[in-house]
């Protein structure tokens, strides 16, 4: 029986590094992850939806999706949440000749 390594096993079901595919799903990865963390961040903090929402702007259901699917949302959404649950933003951007790091 022929065993494989877990990056080997990725590579068959999701795609090799750089492929659109694997991009998609490592995009998709960190917006879960994203998301689960505001969750966490929101109940730690005693906050329910609905109060987060107030906070920023939105209403509770804009909150529950960007909870379980934060790629649907805007950057400026995204930021209001993390101000309002008090997160410290580092974004960094690196193309072929340009590198940009901002921080708040």
């Amino acid at each position: 029986m022929k065993t494989h390594t877990l990056d080997e096993v990725q590579d068959i079901l999701i795609g090799k590094i750089g492929t659109q595919n694997r991009d998609r799903f490592e995009y998709e990865l960190q917006m879960d992850k994203i998301g689960q963390a505001i969750k966490q961040t929101r109940q730690e903090r005693k906050l329910t939806q609905e109060e987060l929402g107030k906070l920023i702007g939105v209403q509770k259901a804009q909150i529950s999706r960007i909870e379980n699917n934060a790629s649907n949302v805007t950057m400026e959404t995204l930021m209001r949440v993390f101000e309002a649950l008090q997160a410290k933003v580092l974004l960094q951007v690196e193309l072929p000749h340009f590198k940009i790091s901002l921080g708040q």
